[in-house]
């Protein structure tokens, strides 16, 4: 059974950092380029960061380049995002996905259907 679970949110005050992990399992990870998304209320999902597989190449929206950096440990199957200099405004559920390999960039705005396997999400709350 594939899983993804996400951990690490909380609530921070602004200017502070989080991260965030995403563990995955039942599913072969190198075959696999994962994504982290994010959902404020009432806003439209986000594409927020994303990590090849194949070469660790890494992409960020523009709202989060240069705060968030994405990560991946093969042996534990587990990528993260370290969250700094978080805002108000990156308050939202976060969530890590996963789609074959190969997609690169273009998970950053790929649709919720477009990922093969989502995770539950976790919740970070900035505080002004």
């Amino acid at each position: 059974e594939v899983q993804l679970v996400e951990s690490g949110g909380g609530l921070v005050q602004a200017g502070g950092s989080l991260r965030l992990s995403c563990a995955a399992s039942g599913f072969t990870f190198d075959d696999y380029d994962i994504g982290w998304f994010r959902q404020a209320p009432g806003k439209e999902r986000e594409g927020v960061s994303c990590i090849s597989s194949s070469d660790g190449s890494t992409y960020y929206a523009d709202s989060v380049k240069g705060r968030f950096t994405i990560a991946s440990d093969k042996a534990k199957n587990t990528v993260y995002l370290q969250m700094n200099s978080l805002k108000p405004e990156d308050t939202a559920f976060y969530y890590c996905a996963t789609v074959q390999k190969g997609s690169g960039a273009t998970i950053l705005s790929m649709p919720y259907y477009g990922m093969d396997y989502w995770g539950e999400g976790t919740l970070v709350t900035v505080s002004s």
